[in-house]
């Protein structure tokens, strides 16, 4: 009920759009009596795509009809009679008008609500920075800009309107009086026929009521001029307002919109404001179509009655700028607004929406235009934008492709929501140089033809979405997000499509890679600077350039995503991609934490733990391997103090046993570094003991364990647990060699970590694990997965 109290205490223009809201479709007195009901609802849980949910949508409607009803029942005197009254048929027509569309409710309460609480915070910013003495901030300064600028174009299009009427009314009476004096005239011409005495006496007062006619004639005609004259300036004026008001909207606001709905690919905050922005370009529709009938009704009056002057080509000119300003409004408010997938893979279903900003204003609802989606290539789609391709070719076929456009009378959003697209195949193009099928750009283009005016005006319109990259295969998806990446954080408004720098700063790119990096973890915890400047050095493979230096160095996409990191096999993005892979899939909890330090090398491992007490462990990034984390401890040799790092651990190793629990079986792992106790942190996400037997059976539970760091086994008794004495079982068991620091195993790579092929089965290192001695020659030894059994039967 807060934003419906608030919403009561708006004034002005914000009252009126809040007013506005309401209607035969759903009655302001159903949102004021149910004011707290409706607010309690959760009407967002329903999706309006979903059809699954029209049952929810169903109860909601139910529960709604019911609330009313109650209400009614409980009003009681003279006043409540006639309440109860009007309260019990808004239940019967809510009722009657949604039974059969419930989501239809459910999108204009949404609408409603989404509009309040928008008008709400508009208000209480505006007053905010008024009342506290300082300037306003420039979102709110500029859309006070554009709503005031619309107030004043309101009255001059008023203005016009009542300067209209006035010349219509004088030249009106104009023609009466011209008739008037060819009557005079014909009367004079009559006179011939009446005797010379009455002729000549009837002829004085004929030709003095001429004199005077005409003079009246010849003065107002001036007159006349002077209005047409003055009603076209003023028409001049308000089309260059007008233009003026047009292109903030639509060459700023609307180019930022699609700005942020590029970003929010990269993970940036999910573009808002649409509403906003088609209440605007709703005025403008309204004000240039109102002041495009004037311009008409003008040039009728000037046809007529023609007078001398410029008058028919000012009007003809004024005709041809507004209609020019209402066609660069329509063609370009049709807006996608939900995006195809960018990364798109063929036979695969994707989704998409398109919007007609000032659809309902213009009744192109009226006759429900059709839209197609083909997709082209990116020299397609430059000449597409210079208007050089005459011929339709697409560069793929998409099934589904066509849709007729909705009107929702709840919100007044014309829109096609395309829901079960599908790329068959595509035609790709000649690639240049080292630049793979993953680095090759198309859009999907969606066009369609809509009539204004009852076909007076008529209006083909494309629009094309953000640059997607196709793929056939998953594996292709990796490089794909890099390009689209890149596209998203830099490409600049108005470009040839699709062009991008080759080169961009440092502190660019980190904004991109913290902002996808954020998106994945859905977190706030994004990257600090330590976490970039351990990036740049990988990056730039140099770890002795001072970290401000970084700032003013430049990344080329060749070095992001083109060209392998020094002896690795594998490119900066795809380092980095698989770090975000590893940790949204199985350790989106322990980042948020803080538990994992992650972008740390093995120098800085071992200088960060070697001055903390042995058992203190951190948790790093590999190095060597894609989507690796490994974990690092200090411990005791028999001759002195090392920092020992385990083999890195993948999602393979995560799907059979989460990080918690084995780090809870590693006993010889007590602190967190710097100083945090490993259950403080880790044991609200250990996995619960087992339950107890069942029908004489025992489960068995997998422990990871490192021999070397591991205690003897205690006797069996009962109610203890015990280690099986035979080996791992294949099915289970993923034996994980560990490294010590500094030493380097012959069989290692450069950082010291195994580098096993993927494709490697589990029961084969099992069986190399068995044929190995418990303890190398080098001091390193194996680690493996055991089964772990309860001895209670």
């Amino acid at each position: 009920m807060a934003v419906w109290i608030q919403a009561q205490q708006l004034q002005g223009d914000a009252l009126h759009q809040m007013q506005s809201l309401y209607g035969q479709h759903f009655p302001i007195e159903v949102r004021h009596y149910l004011a707290q009901w409706i607010e309690g609802q959760l009407w967002d849980s329903v999706e309006l795509e979903n059809p699954q949910d029209e049952l929810k949508a169903k109860r909601l409607l139910d529960s709604l009809v019911q609330e009313l009803q109650r209400k009614a029942e409980h009003q009681v005197g003279e006043d409540g009679f006639l309440l109860k009254i009007k309260l019990g048929h808004y239940a019967s027509q809510l009722k009657s008008t949604y039974d059969r569309c419930p989501l239809e409710l459910v999108r204009c309460i949404k609408h409603i609500l989404h509009s309040e609480q928008r008008l709400v915070q508009e208000a209480n910013n505006a007053v905010g920075s008024g009342g506290g003495g300082g300037t306003m901030d420039s979102l709110s300064q500029r859309h006070q800009q554009i709503n005031q600028t619309f107030e004043e174009l309101r009255v001059s299009t008023q203005e016009t309107e009542n300067e209209l009427r006035k010349l219509q009314h004088n030249q009106e009476y104009f023609i009466i009086q011209y008739q008037e004096n060819l009557r005079i005239q014909a009367q004079l011409s009559s006179l011939s026929a009446v005797p010379a005495e009455e002729r000549t006496q009837r002829e004085t007062s004929l030709q003095a009521k001429r004199a005077t006619v005409e003079a009246w004639l010849t003065r107002e005609a001036n007159t006349l001029q002077k209005y047409r004259l003055d009603l076209a300036e003023k028409h001049q004026k308000t089309l260059g307002q007008l233009r003026k008001q047009q292109t903030l909207i639509l060459d700023e606001e609307l180019i930022q919109w699609k700005r942020r709905q590029q970003l929010a690919g990269n993970g940036g905050p999910t573009e808002g404001g649409l509403d906003v922005l088609q209440s605007w370009c709703e005025k403008l529709a309204d004000l240039i179509w109102q002041n495009r009938q004037q311009i008409r009704r003008a040039e009728h009056l000037t046809q007529q009655l023609p007078l001398p002057g410029p008058m028919e080509e000012l009007l003809t000119k004024l005709n041809s700028d507004i209609t020019d300003i209402i066609s660069a409004l329509v063609t370009s408010t049709f807006i996608i607004e939900k995006q195809p997938p960018q990364v798109l893979k063929t036979q695969t279903k994707f989704a998409a929406t398109v919007r007609l900003l000032v659809g309902g204003k213009l009744n192109v609802h009226m006759n429900p235009p059709q839209v197609k989606a083909v997709i082209v290539s990116e020299q397609q789609a430059k000449a597409l934008l210079k208007n050089e391709s005459t011929r339709n070719d697409s560069s793929g076929e998409i099934l589904n492709n066509n849709c007729v456009m909705e009107y929702h009378r709840t919100t007044g959003t014309l829109s096609a929501h395309f829901r079960n697209m599908s790329l068959k195949r595509i035609k790709r193009s000649d690639r240049r140089g080292a630049e793979s099928v993953t680095e090759e750009k198309f859009t999907v283009m969606f066009e369609s033809q809509f009539s204004v005016g009852g076909n007076e005006l008529v209006f083909h319109v494309k629009t094309l979405s953000l640059p997607v990259v196709v793929i056939v295969h998953g594996s292709q998806d990796n490089n794909a997000t890099a390009t689209v990446l890149w596209d998203n954080a830099f490409a600049e408004p108005g470009r040839v499509p699709f062009v991008v720098p080759d080169k961009v700063l440092w502190p660019q790119l980190c904004e991109a890679l913290d902002m996808k990096y954020k998106a994945e973890m859905h977190s706030a915890r994004g990257l600090c600077d330590d976490n970039l400047v351990f990036l740049a050095q990988k990056a730039f493979s140099s770890a002795s350039i001072n970290p401000e230096d970084y700032r003013s160095m430049t990344m080329s996409w060749a070095q992001f995503n083109r060209e392998s990191l020094p002896g690795r096999n594998f490119t900066f993005w795809q380092w980095f991609d698989g770090v975000m892979e590893l940790m949204k899939k199985h350790l989106k909890p322990h980042w948020n934490d803080g538990a994992i330090l992650g972008f740390v090398n093995k120098q800085q491992a071992q200088d960060m733990l070697m001055s903390k007490p042995n058992g203190t462990f951190l948790l790093r990034f590999s190095d060597s391997e894609i989507g690796g984390i490994t974990i690092a401890w200090v411990a005791e040799n028999p001759n002195k103090r090392l920092v020992w790092n385990l083999m890195p651990y993948t999602t393979k190793d995560f799907s059979i046993r989460s990080l918690a629990d084995r780090i809870s079986d590693l006993n010889h792992l007590m602190f967190l570094y710097p100083d945090r106790p490993k259950d403080e942190v880790f044991s609200k996400y250990y996995t619960p003991p087992l339950s107890k037997a069942v029908d004489g059976y025992v489960k068995p539970q997998i422990k990871q364990v490192v021999p070397e760091f591991t205690t003897p086994n205690p006797e069996p008794s009962s109610g203890n647990p015990t280690y099986m004495d035979q080996a791992p079982s294949p099915s289970v068991a993923h034996p994980i060699n560990f490294a010590i620091f500094p030493p380097i195993d012959p069989m290692m790579d450069a950082d010291g970590e195994f580098d096993l092929e993927d494709t490697m089965d589990v029961a084969r290192h099992v069986e190399e694990l068995l044929r190995r001695p418990m303890k190398t020659s080098n001091g390193f030894g194996p680690i493996g997965l055991y089964f772990f059994v309860n001895s209670q039967r």
